[in-house]
């Protein structure tokens, strides 16, 4: 029995892997390229899911590490599964676990991705580059590719693989867990999500070529794993599609043959995973997803600033999931059609323009940089929600629009007039 989940391509761009589609499931439509909102623990951050439709929001990615943790499998499932605990009706994805458990802050991650210093011998090309890293791209103590304190500090401090699994500490009081694919996937069983994702290991971007290639094999063993439990469960199976991770760090040879290996898999779709810089990742992408089924979906996980995603739909990806809207705009960063500003800043005090002018938010609609600059200066929660609003609908909106320039057939118009105007100062 096969999943509920389909993707439809409605159409492609000649020259480039760009495509528009549509990504059915059982709680409604996705309509790609699409971006998804981050909702971690089941919320994303100081947006109501009663808002999420005139904010754009198709979709949402909850992460199964910390849903395990708090409230657990168990009750959300009791409540009715994911959809009916958050009060969404839409389509949601799940993560597998595999990004929290491993290499996330410095004392984390050395003792995951067993990280020495040292140069790339001339054969293990880095992705999207013709010559080795020098030798201070592999460092000691490496920290995330996108290192923020709030990230380092909300996940345990402890994590063991072996072949098996991990074994990890909890972040909220210390505990003591262990995840398998087998584990993951019956966690996921329970959180109802239309969309699931295979067990995977994150290594640190920083973790030698040796390392990366070794952790490389053990994620397409667990997906192997991952697979066989999901389609095991007739019931689950035909509820729930579930993605193979492409890992393989920044090296391209290594992204590639995971490409390949996973290929041959039965998945419903493809995640492109792992910890890197976006340098790396994006110049290998076509590659990799040249390797893929052309008829499956194809997600990129953790990158979604505007830029990027121009770059992610040329070279083939359909979804895009990132935390940066609401994280920005809790600190005061703010997307524009000109580029990305601080709201907190001086020179807003006495601006009653609207935070974007051409924008159709309901943020925008209503209130004015003034304002919003008055909330910030003051404190007062209620900035951090309506910039957090606004950001989401920015992006949603723009690859919205990427999609019907696909389907008119001109995307590459639309993408320079963009990309012309916007800074990321």
């Amino acid at each position: 029995m096969v999943s509920n989940n389909t993707f439809k391509i409605e159409k492609e761009m000649p020259g480039s892997l760009a495509r528009a589609g549509i990504l059915s499931t059982p709680h409604g439509d996705i309509q790609t390229p699409a971006f998804v909102a981050v909702g971690t623990k089941a919320d994303v951050k100081g947006i109501k899911a009663s808002e999420f439709g005139e904010l754009g929001i198709q979709t949402i990615i909850a992460n199964t590490y910390h849903l395990y943790l708090s409230p657990g499998p168990e009750l959300i499932e009791k409540a009715g599964g994911i959809h009916r605990f958050m009060g969404f009706d839409g389509p949601i994805m799940t993560d597998s676990g595999g990004f929290q458990v491993f290499s996330l802050g410095e004392g984390f991650g050395k003792k995951v991705s067993k990280v020495t210093a040292g140069q790339d011998s001339p054969s293990q090309k880095v992705l999207g580059s013709a010559s080795p890293q020098p030798d201070h791209f592999v460092r000691e103590n490496p920290a995330p590719a996108v290192y923020d304190e709030e990230l380092a500090t909300s996940h345990g401090k402890l994590a063991i693989v072996d072949e098996e699994g991990v074994s990890f500490t909890s972040h909220v009081d210390g505990t003591f867990h262990r995840f398998t694919p087998e584990r993951s996937i019956e966690i996921q069983h329970g959180l109802g999500a239309d969309i699931i994702f295979a067990f995977d290991e994150c290594t640190s971007p920083a973790a030698d070529y040796e390392y990366q290639k070794e952790a490389m094999g053990r994620t397409h063993r667990w997906a192997d794993r991952s697979l066989k439990a999901h389609r095991q469960n007739i019931k689950k199976n035909a509820e729930q599609a579930i993605y193979g991770i492409v890992q393989g760090g920044r090296y391209a040879d290594l992204r590639i043959e995971s490409a390949k290996y996973l290929a041959n898999m039965d998945f419903d779709g493809y995640g492109i995973g792992g910890s890197f810089s976006k340098q790396d990742i994006l110049g290998i992408l076509d590659k990799v997803n040249k390797e893929l089924p052309k008829e499956k979906p194809r997600h990129l996980l953790g990158i979604g600033e505007p830029e990027d995603i121009f770059i992610g739909v040329e070279a083939g990806i359909d979804t895009f999931d990132c935390v940066l809207p609401t994280r920005n705009g809790r600190n005061g960063g703010i997307y524009a059609a000109d580029g990305k500003y601080q709201i907190p800043n001086n020179k807003y005090q006495n601006d009653f323009t609207p935070l974007d002018t051409n924008c159709g938010c309901p943020v925008c609609a209503k209130h004015t940089r003034s304002y919003i600059h008055h909330l910030f200066r003051t404190h007062e929660m209620l900035g951090q929600i309506l910039a957090s609003m606004h950001n989401m609908y920015f992006l949603t909106n723009l690859v919205k629009k990427i999609r019907r320039s696909l389907l008119d057939g001109n995307f590459a118009e639309f993408r320079d007039t963009f990309l012309g105007h916007y800074s990321s100062l």
